[in-house]
Protein backbone atom coordinates (compact mmCIF):
# COMPACT_ATOMS: atom_id res chain seq x y z
CA UNK A 1 0.00 0.00 0.00
CA UNK A 2 1.09 3.02 -0.89
CA UNK A 3 2.02 5.78 2.07
CA UNK A 4 -0.68 8.41 0.38
CA UNK A 5 -3.39 5.96 0.91
CA UNK A 6 -2.47 4.99 4.29
CA UNK A 7 -2.88 9.19 5.22
CA UNK A 8 -6.22 8.95 3.56
CA UNK A 9 -6.92 5.65 5.06
CA UNK A 10 -5.90 6.82 8.73
CA UNK A 11 -7.65 10.53 8.00
CA UNK A 12 -11.06 8.64 7.56
CA UNK A 13 -10.66 7.03 10.93
CA UNK A 14 -10.11 9.80 12.36
CA UNK A 15 -13.16 11.57 10.88
CA UNK A 16 -14.89 8.79 11.99
CA UNK A 17 -13.38 8.96 15.76
CA UNK A 18 -14.45 12.44 15.60
CA UNK A 19 -17.96 12.08 15.07
CA UNK A 20 -18.31 9.39 17.32
CA UNK A 21 -16.81 11.68 20.27
CA UNK A 22 -18.69 14.75 19.12
CA UNK A 23 -22.24 12.25 19.67
CA UNK A 24 -20.92 10.85 23.20
CA UNK A 25 -20.33 14.25 24.66
CA UNK A 26 -22.51 16.70 23.08
CA UNK A 27 -25.45 15.38 24.52
CA UNK A 28 -24.21 17.40 27.70
CA UNK A 29 -24.56 20.99 26.39
CA UNK A 30 -28.07 19.85 25.81
CA UNK A 31 -28.89 17.66 28.76
CA UNK A 32 -32.13 19.58 29.84
CA UNK A 33 -33.85 20.21 26.64
CA UNK A 34 -33.76 16.29 26.15
CA UNK A 35 -34.76 15.86 29.73
CA UNK A 36 -37.69 18.45 28.90
CA UNK A 37 -38.61 16.92 25.69
CA UNK A 38 -38.90 13.48 27.26
CA UNK A 39 -40.94 14.85 30.21
CA UNK A 40 -38.31 13.43 32.97
CA UNK A 41 -35.99 15.49 35.56
CA UNK A 42 -32.26 16.32 34.42
CA UNK A 43 -30.82 14.27 36.87
CA UNK A 44 -32.96 11.13 35.37
CA UNK A 45 -31.74 12.40 31.90
CA UNK A 46 -28.25 11.80 33.23
CA UNK A 47 -28.68 8.45 33.28
CA UNK A 48 -27.81 8.71 29.46
CA UNK A 49 -24.35 9.62 29.75
CA UNK A 50 -24.23 6.83 32.41
CA UNK A 51 -25.84 4.42 29.49
CA UNK A 52 -23.46 5.33 26.82
CA UNK A 53 -20.32 4.75 28.91
CA UNK A 54 -21.16 1.69 30.09
CA UNK A 55 -22.28 0.28 26.73
CA UNK A 56 -18.47 1.46 25.66
CA UNK A 57 -17.00 -0.10 28.80
CA UNK A 58 -18.79 -3.38 28.40
CA UNK A 59 -20.39 -3.58 25.44
CA UNK A 60 -17.80 -2.55 23.28
CA UNK A 61 -15.15 -5.35 24.18
CA UNK A 62 -18.06 -7.83 24.23
CA UNK A 63 -18.97 -7.07 20.87
CA UNK A 64 -15.20 -6.95 19.43
CA UNK A 65 -14.78 -10.66 20.95
CA UNK A 66 -17.96 -11.71 18.92
CA UNK A 67 -16.63 -10.43 15.89
CA UNK A 68 -13.06 -10.63 15.85
CA UNK A 69 -13.14 -13.45 12.97
CA UNK A 70 -14.45 -10.83 11.17
CA UNK A 71 -12.00 -8.44 8.16
CA UNK A 72 -11.53 -5.06 10.29
CA UNK A 73 -13.01 -3.06 6.80
CA UNK A 74 -15.98 -5.00 7.37
CA UNK A 75 -16.51 -4.51 11.07
CA UNK A 76 -15.87 -0.79 10.74
CA UNK A 77 -18.20 0.08 8.60
CA UNK A 78 -20.78 -2.15 10.15
CA UNK A 79 -20.45 -0.59 13.05
CA UNK A 80 -20.79 2.86 11.97
CA UNK A 81 -23.46 2.08 10.25
CA UNK A 82 -25.05 0.64 12.98
CA UNK A 83 -24.31 3.47 15.09
CA UNK A 84 -25.93 5.67 12.66
CA UNK A 85 -28.97 3.82 12.96
CA UNK A 86 -28.94 3.87 17.02
CA UNK A 87 -28.15 8.06 16.42
CA UNK A 88 -30.85 7.59 14.35
CA UNK A 89 -33.31 5.97 16.63
CA UNK A 90 -32.74 8.63 19.17
CA UNK A 91 -34.19 11.31 17.06
CA UNK A 92 -36.99 9.61 15.95
CA UNK A 93 -38.39 8.45 19.50
CA UNK A 94 -40.40 10.12 21.84
CA UNK A 95 -39.60 7.24 24.78
CA UNK A 96 -37.16 7.92 27.23
CA UNK A 97 -36.39 4.08 27.60
CA UNK A 98 -35.87 3.37 23.94
CA UNK A 99 -33.79 6.59 23.98
CA UNK A 100 -31.70 4.91 27.10
CA UNK A 101 -31.47 1.43 25.03
CA UNK A 102 -30.24 3.48 21.83
CA UNK A 103 -27.40 5.28 23.83
CA UNK A 104 -26.52 2.17 25.09
CA UNK A 105 -25.82 0.48 21.97
CA UNK A 106 -24.38 3.26 19.69
CA UNK A 107 -22.29 2.90 23.24
CA UNK A 108 -21.34 -0.31 22.41
CA UNK A 109 -20.73 0.45 19.12
CA UNK A 110 -18.63 3.20 19.56
CA UNK A 111 -16.42 0.81 21.81
CA UNK A 112 -15.88 -1.89 19.27
CA UNK A 113 -15.30 0.89 16.40
CA UNK A 114 -12.47 2.45 18.75
CA UNK A 115 -11.30 -1.28 19.26
CA UNK A 116 -11.00 -2.33 15.40
CA UNK A 117 -9.80 1.20 14.40
CA UNK A 118 -6.80 0.91 16.75
CA UNK A 119 -6.00 -2.42 15.15
CA UNK A 120 -6.50 -1.17 11.48
CA UNK A 121 -4.55 1.74 12.20
CA UNK A 122 -1.54 -0.49 13.46
CA UNK A 123 -2.16 -2.43 10.01
CA UNK A 124 -1.82 0.50 7.91
CA UNK A 125 1.69 1.94 8.82
CA UNK A 126 4.96 0.19 9.41
CA UNK A 127 5.89 -0.49 13.08
CA UNK A 128 7.61 2.10 14.44
CA UNK A 129 4.87 4.40 13.16
CA UNK A 130 1.79 3.09 14.99
CA UNK A 131 2.03 5.40 17.97
CA UNK A 132 1.87 8.18 15.38
CA UNK A 133 -1.24 6.16 13.98
CA UNK A 134 -2.87 5.18 17.05
CA UNK A 135 -2.47 9.20 17.86
CA UNK A 136 -4.65 10.09 14.78
CA UNK A 137 -7.41 8.17 15.87
CA UNK A 138 -7.34 9.13 18.93
CA UNK A 139 -6.72 12.67 17.61
CA UNK A 140 -10.45 12.65 16.24
CA UNK A 141 -11.85 12.21 19.99
CA UNK A 142 -9.66 14.93 20.88
CA UNK A 143 -10.61 17.39 18.46
CA UNK A 144 -14.28 16.36 19.03
CA UNK A 145 -13.55 17.73 22.49
CA UNK A 146 -12.22 20.82 21.76
CA UNK A 147 -14.19 21.77 18.82
CA UNK A 148 -16.87 19.28 17.87
CA UNK A 149 -18.73 19.19 20.89
CA UNK A 150 -19.04 23.01 21.48
CA UNK A 151 -19.95 23.59 18.09
CA UNK A 152 -22.57 20.46 17.77
CA UNK A 153 -24.30 22.09 21.02
CA UNK A 154 -23.87 25.45 19.58
CA UNK A 155 -26.31 23.68 16.69
CA UNK A 156 -28.06 21.68 19.23
CA UNK A 157 -29.52 24.81 21.39
CA UNK A 158 -30.96 26.71 18.41
CA UNK A 159 -31.87 23.66 16.62
CA UNK A 160 -33.36 21.30 19.02
CA UNK A 161 -31.37 18.30 20.75
CA UNK A 162 -33.14 16.49 17.91
CA UNK A 163 -31.47 18.53 14.95
CA UNK A 164 -28.57 18.80 16.76
CA UNK A 165 -28.18 14.91 16.04
CA UNK A 166 -29.58 15.05 12.66
CA UNK A 167 -25.96 17.08 11.56
CA UNK A 168 -24.24 14.16 13.54
CA UNK A 169 -25.86 11.54 11.81
CA UNK A 170 -25.94 13.51 7.82
CA UNK A 171 -22.25 14.28 8.82
CA UNK A 172 -21.61 10.65 9.68
CA UNK A 173 -22.92 9.36 6.44
CA UNK A 174 -20.30 11.03 4.31
CA UNK A 175 -17.79 9.45 6.76
CA UNK A 176 -19.00 6.12 6.35
CA UNK A 177 -18.78 6.81 2.24
CA UNK A 178 -15.37 7.55 3.34
CA UNK A 179 -14.45 4.71 5.04
CA UNK A 180 -15.69 2.33 2.66
CA UNK A 181 -13.86 3.88 -0.42
CA UNK A 182 -10.56 4.83 1.30
CA UNK A 183 -9.80 2.11 3.36
CA UNK A 184 -8.26 -1.50 2.00
CA UNK A 185 -8.85 -4.55 3.25
CA UNK A 186 -7.88 -5.73 6.93
CA UNK A 187 -7.69 -8.77 7.87
CA UNK A 188 -8.94 -9.70 11.79
CA UNK A 189 -6.85 -10.72 14.17
CA UNK A 190 -8.58 -14.09 15.39
CA UNK A 191 -8.00 -16.09 11.73
CA UNK A 192 -4.73 -17.82 13.50
CA UNK A 193 -5.30 -17.73 16.95
CA UNK A 194 -8.86 -19.47 19.37
CA UNK A 195 -11.11 -17.09 20.96
CA UNK A 196 -10.25 -18.83 24.34
CA UNK A 197 -6.34 -18.03 24.04
CA UNK A 198 -7.39 -14.53 22.38
CA UNK A 199 -9.05 -13.88 26.12
CA UNK A 200 -6.00 -16.12 27.96
CA UNK A 201 -3.18 -13.22 26.22
CA UNK A 202 -5.91 -10.09 26.40
CA UNK A 203 -6.25 -10.35 30.05
CA UNK A 204 -2.86 -11.46 31.19
CA UNK A 205 -1.48 -9.54 34.41
CA UNK A 206 1.11 -6.95 32.41
CA UNK A 207 -2.03 -6.47 30.41
CA UNK A 208 -4.29 -5.81 33.16
CA UNK A 209 -1.89 -3.66 35.06
CA UNK A 210 -1.64 -1.88 32.06
CA UNK A 211 -5.62 -1.22 31.88
CA UNK A 212 -4.80 -0.07 35.91
CA UNK A 213 -2.82 2.53 34.58
CA UNK A 214 -5.41 3.86 32.31
CA UNK A 215 -8.37 3.70 34.97
CA UNK A 216 -5.96 5.69 37.45
CA UNK A 217 -4.75 8.04 35.52
CA UNK A 218 -8.10 8.98 33.64
CA UNK A 219 -9.43 8.36 36.91
CA UNK A 220 -7.27 11.59 38.55
CA UNK A 221 -8.12 13.64 36.09
CA UNK A 222 -11.68 13.71 35.56
CA UNK A 223 -11.53 13.68 39.72
CA UNK A 224 -10.88 17.53 39.11
CA UNK A 225 -11.59 17.78 35.28
CA UNK A 226 -15.91 16.98 36.12
CA UNK A 227 -15.72 19.73 38.82
CA UNK A 228 -13.16 22.56 36.62
CA UNK A 229 -15.55 24.63 36.16
CA UNK A 230 -17.31 25.74 39.47
CA UNK A 231 -13.56 25.55 40.25
CA UNK A 232 -12.65 28.08 38.09
CA UNK A 233 -15.07 30.57 39.04
CA UNK A 234 -14.81 30.16 42.66
CA UNK A 235 -11.34 29.33 43.60
CA UNK A 236 -10.19 31.21 40.48
CA UNK A 237 -12.20 33.49 40.43
CA UNK A 238 -12.52 34.27 37.08
CA UNK A 239 -15.82 34.94 34.88
CA UNK A 240 -17.88 33.20 33.08
CA UNK A 241 -16.33 34.18 29.63
CA UNK A 242 -13.64 33.95 30.97
CA UNK A 243 -14.05 30.03 32.14
CA UNK A 244 -14.99 29.52 28.51
CA UNK A 245 -11.49 31.01 27.02
CA UNK A 246 -9.71 28.85 29.74
CA UNK A 247 -11.40 25.08 29.01
CA UNK A 248 -10.82 26.33 24.98
CA UNK A 249 -6.98 26.50 26.00
CA UNK A 250 -7.06 23.39 27.76
CA UNK A 251 -8.79 21.69 24.57
CA UNK A 252 -6.39 22.87 22.20
CA UNK A 253 -3.59 21.75 24.69
CA UNK A 254 -5.09 18.06 24.65
CA UNK A 255 -5.74 17.81 20.43
CA UNK A 256 -1.75 18.67 20.51
CA UNK A 257 -1.11 16.89 22.99
CA UNK A 258 -2.39 13.75 21.78
CA UNK A 259 -0.44 13.92 18.40
CA UNK A 260 2.72 14.82 19.95
CA UNK A 261 1.59 11.90 22.50
CA UNK A 262 1.77 9.91 19.24
CA UNK A 263 5.69 10.91 18.39
CA UNK A 264 6.31 10.29 22.11
CA UNK A 265 4.78 6.56 22.17
CA UNK A 266 7.00 5.59 18.81
CA UNK A 267 10.12 6.59 20.55
CA UNK A 268 9.59 5.36 24.27
CA UNK A 269 5.56 4.34 25.32
CA UNK A 270 6.94 3.17 28.66
CA UNK A 271 8.85 6.80 29.79
CA UNK A 272 5.64 8.67 27.57
CA UNK A 273 3.53 6.92 30.20
CA UNK A 274 6.00 7.75 33.16
CA UNK A 275 6.58 11.10 32.40
CA UNK A 276 3.29 11.74 31.82
CA UNK A 277 2.05 10.26 35.45
CA UNK A 278 4.59 12.66 36.50
CA UNK A 279 3.52 15.90 34.99
CA UNK A 280 -0.15 15.05 35.52
CA UNK A 281 0.57 14.96 38.91
CA UNK A 282 2.53 18.22 39.36
CA UNK A 283 0.28 20.18 37.12
CA UNK A 284 -2.66 19.08 39.64
CA UNK A 285 -0.33 19.90 42.50
CA UNK A 286 0.48 22.95 40.82
CA UNK A 287 -3.43 24.14 39.99
CA UNK A 288 -4.06 23.43 44.23
CA UNK A 289 -1.37 25.53 45.56
CA UNK A 290 -1.67 28.39 42.83
CA UNK A 291 -5.54 27.99 41.81
CA UNK A 292 -6.20 30.97 43.04
CA UNK A 293 -4.22 33.08 40.56
CA UNK A 294 -5.41 32.97 37.20
CA UNK A 295 -2.30 32.89 34.62
CA UNK A 296 -0.52 30.19 37.04
CA UNK A 297 -3.92 28.38 37.00
CA UNK A 298 -3.78 28.44 33.42
CA UNK A 299 -0.40 27.34 33.16
CA UNK A 300 -0.99 24.34 34.81
CA UNK A 301 -4.14 23.48 32.96
CA UNK A 302 -1.77 23.78 29.50
CA UNK A 303 0.62 21.65 30.95
CA UNK A 304 -2.36 19.14 32.09
CA UNK A 305 -3.76 19.48 28.40
CA UNK A 306 -0.34 18.36 26.67
CA UNK A 307 -0.10 15.24 28.64
CA UNK A 308 -3.97 13.83 29.90
CA UNK A 309 -4.40 12.67 26.54
CA UNK A 310 -1.26 12.81 25.02
CA UNK A 311 -0.39 9.29 27.59
CA UNK A 312 -2.99 7.45 25.32
CA UNK A 313 -1.46 6.28 22.42
CA UNK A 314 1.53 4.99 24.70
CA UNK A 315 -1.57 2.93 26.82
CA UNK A 316 -2.66 1.74 23.43
CA UNK A 317 0.61 0.72 22.14
CA UNK A 318 1.50 -1.03 25.58
CA UNK A 319 -1.57 -3.18 25.61
CA UNK A 320 -0.66 -4.05 21.92
CA UNK A 321 2.50 -4.85 22.60
CA UNK A 322 1.64 -6.90 26.15
CA UNK A 323 -1.59 -8.96 24.41
CA UNK A 324 0.98 -10.20 21.52
CA UNK A 325 -1.50 -12.23 19.10
CA UNK A 326 -4.60 -10.84 21.10
CA UNK A 327 -3.83 -7.68 19.88
CA UNK A 328 -6.78 -7.63 18.32
CA UNK A 329 -9.14 -7.90 21.22
CA UNK A 330 -7.00 -6.04 23.70
CA UNK A 331 -7.23 -2.72 21.42
CA UNK A 332 -10.90 -2.22 22.66
CA UNK A 333 -9.76 -2.44 26.62
CA UNK A 334 -8.02 0.80 26.20
CA UNK A 335 -11.17 2.85 25.98
CA UNK A 336 -12.72 0.36 28.36
CA UNK A 337 -10.36 1.59 31.22
CA UNK A 338 -10.46 5.20 29.55
CA UNK A 339 -13.92 5.06 30.73
CA UNK A 340 -14.45 3.24 33.74
CA UNK A 341 -11.53 5.96 35.07
CA UNK A 342 -13.64 8.42 33.88
CA UNK A 343 -17.04 7.31 36.05
CA UNK A 344 -14.70 6.55 38.89
CA UNK A 345 -12.94 9.89 38.61
CA UNK A 346 -16.09 11.85 39.25
CA UNK A 347 -17.56 9.64 41.57
CA UNK A 348 -14.39 10.03 43.48
CA UNK A 349 -14.73 13.99 42.86
CA UNK A 350 -18.35 14.24 44.01
CA UNK A 351 -17.36 12.49 47.12
CA UNK A 352 -14.44 15.02 48.16
CA UNK A 353 -16.20 17.80 46.89
CA UNK A 354 -17.91 17.56 50.26
CA UNK A 355 -14.95 19.00 51.53
CA UNK A 356 -14.56 21.91 48.99
CA UNK A 357 -13.29 22.35 45.73
CA UNK A 358 -9.84 22.10 46.51
CA UNK A 359 -10.32 19.00 48.15
CA UNK A 360 -10.93 18.00 44.73
CA UNK A 361 -7.94 18.54 42.99
CA UNK A 362 -5.81 17.30 46.14
CA UNK A 363 -7.72 13.74 45.43
CA UNK A 364 -7.26 13.77 41.44
CA UNK A 365 -3.48 14.72 42.26
CA UNK A 366 -2.94 11.81 45.02
CA UNK A 367 -4.87 9.05 41.91
CA UNK A 368 -2.60 10.06 39.85
CA UNK A 369 0.50 9.59 42.50
CA UNK A 370 -0.64 6.37 43.44
CA UNK A 371 -0.22 5.09 39.80
CA UNK A 372 3.37 6.10 39.71
CA UNK A 373 4.50 2.43 41.06
CA UNK A 374 2.84 1.28 38.27
CA UNK A 375 4.04 3.40 35.30
CA UNK A 376 7.60 2.69 36.52
CA UNK A 377 7.00 -1.16 36.93
CA UNK A 378 5.66 -1.06 33.16
CA UNK A 379 8.90 0.72 32.70
CA UNK A 380 11.27 -1.66 34.08
CA UNK A 381 9.68 -4.19 32.19
CA UNK A 382 10.65 -3.18 28.85
CA UNK A 383 14.36 -2.04 30.21
CA UNK A 384 14.53 -5.72 31.16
Amino acid sequence: MSRTRGNLALFSLFLATFVLGSTELMIVGVLDLMAADTGVTVSTAGILVTAYALGLAIGGPALTAATIRLHRRTLLWACMLAFLLATLTMVVTTSFEFLLVARAVAGSLHGAFVGAAFAAAGSLVPADRMGRAIAIVMGGIAVSTAMGVPIGTLIGRNLGWRGGFIVIVAVGALVLVGLLVLLPAVAGGGAAVGLRAQVRSAFAPRVLVMLAVGVLLLGGQFTVLTYITPFLLQVTGISDAAVSGFLLAYGVATAIGTFAGGWAADRDAPRTLLVANVVLALSLGLLHLTGTIPILAAVALLAWGLVGFGLVPSLQYQVATLAGPARDLAASLPASAVNAGIAAGALLGGWALTSGLSAVVVAGMLMCLACLPLTWLTARWTAR
